[in-house]
């Protein structure tokens, strides 16, 4: 059953990248390139990050986080990943530095089966560490490693959402109380301002574990009509 649901989702996710140009978006691993990304320090990426024949990009060995040389304010960004067993990774977004570090809100990507202990916040397509997935039967329903998911990510006028396979994770607004609260009770409490910025980077993370994404396109959504 889950797998029948994977197929449909990935089908449905197949007909929006056929339709990308017609709807602006941009393909961030075109050419099985990473020329729009950059290491933090300016740098082009150099080691860990490799395409596969397939096309897919790869993370294996020490790559370092990587970002976007484009910021973006909002925008909808859809995405295929992967994670091996036992592993930890993320995308972040609207990334800009505090102090000597790179941060930004994270769409958290791990191995879930593998971190039973860990609370709601820290599952995939949580926000991480502020916001967890709020419908009881998904809490019950881990990714599964070494299977490809089909990501979502929107933000638009403070609205934030992630969709993990269609189902709908994250609804949160970056104006409320309620995300105030959530960064006063995060590890990011002594970062002012965070999570309050409207643009940045989005960062593809190395924690040390095996990664893989496909089919990346982000479309900017500044002054268009609210996305549904």
């Amino acid at each position: 059953m889950l797998i029948s649901r994977l197929l449909i989702v990935l089908a449905a996710s197949c007909v929006m990248i056929e339709t990308a140009t017609a709807q602006q978006y941009v393909d961030l691993l075109k050419d099985k390139s990473l020329s729009q990304w950059m290491l933090p320090n300016g740098e082009d990426v150099a080691s860990g990050w490799t395409f596969d024949a397939d096309g897919t990009l790869h993370l294996s060995g020490k790559g370092d986080n990587i970002i976007t040389r484009e910021d973006f304010g909002d925008f909808d960004l859809w995405f295929e990943y992967r994670i091996s067993a036992k592993g930890n990774s993320g995308i972040k977004y609207r990334v800009q530095k505090y102090g000597n570090s790179w941060l930004g809100c994270e769409y958290q990507i791990q191995d879930d089966a593998a971190f039973p202990n860990l609370s709601a916040e820290h599952y995939t397509a949580s926000l991480y560490d502020l916001f967890d997935i709020t419908s009881p039967v998904l809490k019950r329903n881990y990714l599964n490693a070494d299977q490809f998911s089909v990501g979502r990510i929107v933000v638009q006028n403070h609205r934030i959402r992630h969709w993990m396979n269609g189902n709908l994770i994250i609804d949160e607004r970056d104006d409320s109380q309620r995300f105030t609260d959530a960064v006063t009770n995060s590890k990011f409490k002594n970062q002012e301002g965070f999570g309050k910025n409207q643009s940045g980077k989005l960062m593809l993370t190395d924690h040390g574990s095996e990664v893989w994404y496909r089919n990346v396109y982000i479309r900017r959504l500044d002054g268009r009509p609210a996305v549904r």
